[in-house]
């Protein structure tokens, strides 16, 4: 299994173009992926800069023929069109998908800083490797309080689902709302995490579960233990950080770390502000 994780900033390059096509040959160039993992993808949002409030999701989608697309949208909002504006991260992929999940993350009340609803974004695929959880999530920016908090419920939802994955089926639940899909333990969880590879965040992630749920470790480091991560942000001149720095990760769950045979980045690619990273199983 090969996957993809990018924050493509709604498409819009260092060029201060928006051109989804170049994300999508980009993309390409890159490899031939069985899962696609989008941050920052917008839905009607004109006070976007470069939009032309374009459905993103309806144009990646037909783009990218074949595969499955699963929008979770954090921002919903009414825009100046009277329409709504929408903003989130997508899953697209080939392989076949069970469950979906939406999870809002919490936003706490935080008056001294700028911050906005994100979201996780969980789906079942079967893959070659066997079933697993993809999550796909972007994390607040400019507050690592909330980052904090919003890690102990991407955790929680974690520990939940590692729980459920134990859980028999009971005859009330065979068919119509109540049927209950396979939840496996084993995940794969990734995005534009917003800090960097030294922060304290990370190492809340890392932290080991003491109840039986499998842990999550860092792919860069898996593949590269005596290696600094490589940086996906500030490469080339952006005004959100100072210097190169790793934002963009890939964590994945006990089970997966024997199979885990590569993961790579982009550093040439300007179609985004952010640099794609992408992993693969054998």
């Amino acid at each position: 299994m090969k996957l993809l994780s990018w924050n493509i900033q709604w498409g819009r390059g260092l060029d201060g173009c928006v051109d989804l096509v170049r994300i999508l040959r980009t993309i390409s160039q890159l490899g031939d992926f069985d899962v696609i993992c989008l941050q920052e993808v917008a839905i009607n949002f004109p006070g976007l800069l470069g939009s032309r409030s374009e459905d993103q999701i309806a144009q990646l989608s037909a783009l990218l023929p074949g595969y499955s697309a699963i929008y979770g949208i954090a921002t919903d909002v009414p825009n100046s069109q009277s329409g709504r504006s929408q903003f989130g991260n997508a899953i697209f992929t080939r392989l076949p998908v069970g469950q979906v999940w939406r999870h809002l993350l919490p936003w706490s009340a935080e008056l001294a800083a700028p911050s906005m609803q994100r979201v996780l974004v969980e789906a079942v695929v079967i893959a070659d490797i066997g079933p697993l959880r993809i999550m796909n999530t972007h994390l607040e920016y400019y507050s690592q309080r909330q980052r904090k908090i919003q890690i102990d419920a991407i955790r929680n939802v974690h520990r939940e689902a590692c729980a459920m994955s134990q859980r028999k089926f009971l005859n009330e639940e065979r068919g119509g709302t109540f049927e209950v899909f396979p939840r496996p333990a084993e995940a794969l969880l990734c995005g534009d995490f917003n800090f960097p590879a030294t922060a304290p965040e990370r190492a809340q992630i890392l932290a080991p579960y003491n109840d039986g749920t499998q842990n999550f470790h860092d792919a860069w480091t898996v593949i590269h233990p005596n290696t600094p991560h490589a940086p996906t942000v500030g490469i080339r001149p952006v005004d959100f950080v100072d210097q190169p720095e790793c934002f963009d990760f890939v964590f994945i769950t006990d089970g997966l770390v024997s199979r885990l045979s590569a993961i790579d980045i982009d550093a040439e690619t300007e179609a985004s502000d952010h640099q794609p990273v992408w992993v693969e199983f054998k």
